[in-house]
Formats: C-alpha cells, structure tokens, sequence
C-alpha cells in the first residue's frame, strides 16, 4: 500500500511539474514572441472582421514597455528596435488612453504629411491609387437583412495592396485638414473607413499620432474566427451549431 500512494503522489508532482512548465513557456512565448488578440469592432473590415483572433508579433518592432505585462515603467523607448513599415496592421495603446489596445493600419510615417480628400487618401500630396473591388456584404446589429458596402483596392507608396471599405466619399472623416506627422510617430487608419476612430480624430476623443514606444506588434495571423456579430451568430447555448458559426476558411490567414 505504501509504494501505491508513494507512486500516486509521484506521479501528481509530475503532473504538477509539466503543467508548471508547459504554462512558463506559454507565458514566456506571450511575452516575448507572440501574443494572441481578438477583434471586438469592424474598423477593420474587410481585413479583420468582428470574432477574428489574430497573433501579433512582438518581435516586429522590438520591445516597449507597453510589450509586458502591466505595463511596467522600467525602461523608455525600445530594445532591438524596429521601425513599422509603411502598411503593417499594428496593434498599439491608444496615447491618450495607454491601457487600451487599438489595431490599425500604419498609412503616415514621421515626417509624411496626410490628407483626405472627398474619401481620396493623399499621402505627401499624392494620391494613393483607388480602384473598385466589388462589394463587402455586411449586416446591422439590429437587423437580418444584408447590406452590401463598395469595396475598394489602395496601393501604398511602397506596394502594399489592400482593401478598404468606404460607403461614403464624402463621410465625416473624408474631407480632413493635412496632418504633419511628427518624428518618431505614426499615422494609423482603420480599412473601415468610415466606421473607424483613428489618427484622423485628434484630441482626447481620438487617436491622433501614434509615439513609436506604444508599438505593442504587428498583426501576422489569424489562428480562429467566428461568426458573433451577425444576429444569432455563435449561439452558446446551442452547442451544436457551432460547427455553422466558425469561419473555418478564415484560420491560418495571413494578415494582409
């Protein structure tokens, strides 16, 4: 009997030792390598859509303090610094708000001058090519019935190719001022364009420019996706519809 519970209780400290280690790598992998998101809004449709969970890529852009956990305030700046390119889907803290995770796309670099003209993207006084490229089914959150968004391509100065939603030339956000983007900080737009709070709303309410410290990662893939806002999508009370309401086609995308 005695070798029996020796031999149990050994083997619960085993148990105890390999979940012990398999959670330190797993924080470990969070830290420093790669964390895991969600998408709680549709700023970023049609790249991103609402029940996305993306892994986003710390070391892109090297490590802030915003890269740990709680945000400790024990170093400025970066270590193995890199700077975001032109294009990147990022995710970073919100400058006026530090504890809050914003994930847009990086259109403006220190020094760039931004402008929206009639929902036509200026960069640095040229226009980003813009062409129709069909349509974004969507539906409201209070309503079945569909709604098609126009859906069009923009080609960055360095090449990147993209899809942007905009359903209204001539929205709040479409006719703006130029923004001087300041050193060492970004300007970040939503694919949304006219359902997106970004470096175009400046001020406490807005995002404004972007210090390149509140750089959290770039967004690489999306490892899961379900259907949740979409009435009666992802229903957990009826577990056997779930098979309905993953996205199946949308796991190990690459975020483009």
């Amino acid at each position: 009997m005695s070798l029996g519970l020796k031999s149990a209780k050994s083997g619960a400290v085993e148990t105890a030792v390999i979940i012990a280690e398999a959670l330190a790598i797993a924080m470990f992998v969070r830290v420093f390598f790669y964390q895991p998101f969600n998408i709680p809004s549709g700023s970023m449709k049609e790249t991103l859509l609402i029940g996305d969970y993306i892994f986003v890529s710390k070391l892109s852009y090297g490590y802030s303090k915003y890269s740990f956990p709680f945000s400790l305030d024990i170093f400025d700046g970066r270590l193995f610094g890199a700077e975001p390119k032109r294009g990147d889907v990022a995710v970073f803290r919100k400058p006026n708000e530090p504890t809050v995770d914003f994930i847009k796309r990086v259109i403006g670099l220190p020094g760039d001058e931004i402008q929206m003209r009639k929902g036509q993207l200026y960069i640095n006084g040229t226009a980003v090519p813009k062409v129709p490229a069909g349509e974004f089914v969507t539906r409201g959150e209070d309503s079945y019935r569909p709604r098609p968004i126009p859906v069009f391509e923009e080609t960055l100065p360095n090449g990147v190719k993209f899809k942007v939603l905009d359903s209204n030339p001539n929205g709040q956000l479409d006719n703006t001022a130029p923004y001087k983007v300041p050193a060492g900080h970004y300007f970040m737009m939503g694919d949304n364009r006219d359902n997106s709070t970004d470096s175009r709303v400046q001020g406490e309410a807005g995002v404004g420019y972007v210090p390149l410290e509140n750089f959290v990662g770039r967004a690489d893939v999306i490892f899961f996706s379900a259907a949740v806002d979409e009435p009666g999508a992802l229903r957990l009370w009826s577990p056997w519809t779930w098979p309905f309401d993953i996205r199946w086609s949308r796991f190990f995308n690459l975020v483009r």
